[in-house]
């Protein structure tokens, strides 16, 4: 089961390290007009949202240390469901302000063994 978390940990690390990569430097305006970059960032968010969806019921008590959870695995539903009715705005704020914030919290809870 331990390597089961360090897997679904490290496919989120990966996941926002490509956000990070692929957002460098780049601003809302870029990322309205660049088709390649909004089907990156769809992917990877889809790929946070699973991996915490997987997270969440091996690791349950995680859901009261990081309440968004629920959050992040609806936009995934969002995004592979509903591609129709995404709001670009919403996901680069997601990419600007919560990316971060979700990898700081992922780290702070597994790195000090709060399992």
């Amino acid at each position: 089961m331990q390597s089961e978390i360090e897997k679904l940990l490290l496919d989120i690390q990966k996941a926002i390290e490509e956000i990070e990569n692929f957002t460098a430097g780049k601003d809302f305006s870029d990322f309205q007009k660049d088709r390649g970059l909004q089907l990156i960032i769809e992917r990877e968010l889809e790929i946070i949202g699973e991996a915490l969806n997987r997270l969440l019921r091996i690791v349950p008590e995680l859901e009261k240390k990081l309440p968004e959870t629920h959050r992040i695995i609806g936009l995934r539903n969002i995004i592979t469901h509903g591609y129709d009715i995404l709001e670009y705005e919403i996901l680069w704020d997601i990419v600007e302000n919560k990316v971060s914030q979700l990898k700081e919290k992922l780290k702070q809870e597994f790195e000090q063994g709060n399992q």
